[in-house]
């Protein structure tokens, strides 16, 4: 595709974004931005989260990742389930009940300031983290597609990329992403399907050949017994599960969406629906990443030397039109359905959770509010490309690794606290919770390293999170004080 194509199709695409910003944005007010006033149809977050989930890391890395991986991380998407059943169970009833805006807000009426403050911080800096790195592959995917050829640095492709979501999430908020998520997570769903329609076409395959080739090839073995290896079924599993927890139901992006359906029942079905869907939508993706490498092996292609790299390299430069059009939708799609939602939730988050922004504020303090929300999310923008910058002279490994070995160690201080808060009534010394949740990654970090030599060739994966958790929950413990909650 020539680059003067993909700028004219990135063109019409954001053109309807903005479009949507304008029509979802008349007569907003602060709670249409941080709540969309709780009118969201729960089919249409459903529909929306799945792409949120996603993103653009699943939809390049996991395809690629199956080469070394297989298919073991539907042992982690099966895992899913069971912490999609407690955020519905659990986590849902409680932010419901409590009418809250920050699910954050929970820790200081459990605890008190100093929690309060230390959980948001924590999402804070998980978030950043998390929508930095799915924004540096649709950047790297932009700079390849367009950039590169015009001579324009990677630090430009950045900013031209975080300056679109800017664009149409400044004014509406929360109402707009619910919408536009909706609309890329069905961009992004026709993108595979065309490609795997491509790719059938191209080797002429029929549905069932497809179903063969995938079923007999030895890179979609789903399920590993093996104890000291990382991809285990129970590390994985449990891994998932609480993955699914602390990225979903401890989350503020994910949360708010949930919260802008009009009852807890709706909130509920939404859950339910997506996480179903969401396990299929994971298999579809191993599929194709199985189909990538027979195309490539068909064709004698030489492989890219990353496995993030071989969705792009064969969609830009190997498929048909229609196909290529189609993968670059559905990568901008997938990375912006999480990363403007992102944008959104760290504004929300910092607002109401450092600058004191309350449901109850007049009209008037609202409106000067109004200036400060702006700045704070321009703020937040600039953030994020420093954060893809560095990220980009560090990264040496899979981005759905990193990205999950990140929430491994700053989600973990959240999943302790909100464990203690929920499954005790025990009170605790607050000032002591600040360097409980900073020593707990610390002990994480350290017992990861060196956990072959102190648990007999023991190696941690993704489970490193529960183990996170725990310290931080006897952490408590050991600071608890007189009385019950």
């Amino acid at each position: 595709m020539s680059p003067e194509l993909v700028l004219t199709v990135i063109f019409a695409y954001f053109a309807m974004l903005i479009g949507v910003s304008f029509l979802t944005t008349k007569n907003t007010d602060a709670a249409t931005f941080f709540t969309a006033n709780r009118q969201s149809p729960w089919y249409l977050v459903a529909f929306g989260m799945i792409g949120a989930s996603l993103s653009g890391v699943t939809f390049i890395s996991v395809p690629g990742s199956v080469a070394t991986l297989q298919f073991a991380y539907m042992q982690m998407v099966l895992g899913y389930l069971v912490g999609y059943a407690v955020i519905a169970l659990v986590l849902l009833p409680l932010y419901y009940k409590l009418n809250l805006i920050s699910i954050y807000q929970f820790l200081e009426q459990r605890f008190g300031f100093w929690s309060y403050k230390t959980g948001a911080f924590y999402f804070l800096v998980s978030r950043i983290v998390g929508a930095s790195l799915r924004l540096f592959l649709v950047a790297g995917v932009l700079q390849l597609a367009i950039f590169d050829a015009w001579g324009v640095s990677f630090n430009v492709t950045v900013a031209i990329t975080i300056g679109l979501i800017w664009l149409y999430t400044f004014r509406g908020g929360i109402k707009t992403i619910v919408w536009t998520d909706t609309l890329q997570t069905l961009f992004m769903l026709v993108a595979v399907v065309v490609v795997i329609s491509s790719i059938a076409n191209e080797l002429n395959l029929g549905f069932a050949d497809l179903v063969s080739t995938v079923k007999e090839h030895p890179y979609s073995k789903m399920f590993f017994w093996d104890w000291q290896s990382g991809s285990n079924f129970f590390k994985q599993f449990f891994a998932g599960a609480f993955i699914a927890i602390v990225m979903t139901g401890l989350d503020q992006d994910m949360m708010q969406k949930n919260l802008t359906c009009k009852n807890l029942g709706d909130a509920q079905k939404n859950m339910f629906w997506f996480s179903v869907i969401l396990v299929f939508v994971n298999l579809l993706f191993l599929c194709l990443g199985v189909l990538l490498y027979v195309f490539a092996e068909a064709k004698g292609l030489g492989l890219p030397a990353r496995t993030d790299d071989l969705f792009p390299f064969l969609a830009l430069g190997h498929f048909n039109l229609v196909a290529g059009v189609l993968f670059l939708l559905g990568i901008i799609a997938a990375a912006y359905s999480s990363a403007d939602s992102a944008l959104t939730a760290l504004t929300t988050s910092f607002c109401v959770d450092f600058l004191n922004f309350k449901q109850e504020d007049t009209d008037l303090v609202m409106a000067k509010q109004k200036k400060t929300r702006l700045l704070v999310h321009i703020g937040f923008s600039v953030v994020l490309f420093i954060v893809i910058i560095i990220f980009k002279s560090l990264n040496n490994e899979a981005v759905i690794s990193a990205v999950f070995r990140a929430a491994g160690y700053t989600y973990g201080p959240l999943l302790g606290l909100y464990a203690f808060g929920l499954f005790t009534k025990l009170k605790v010394k607050d000032w002591s919770v600040p360097f409980i949740c900073l020593l707990s990654p610390l002990l994480s970090y350290l017992l990861n390293i060196y956990s072959e030599e102190l648990l007999w060739g023991y190696k941690f994966g993704f489970e490193i999170l529960i183990v996170n958790g725990l310290i931080t929950f006897l952490g408590l413990l050991l600071f608890k004080k007189e009385g019950r909650y």
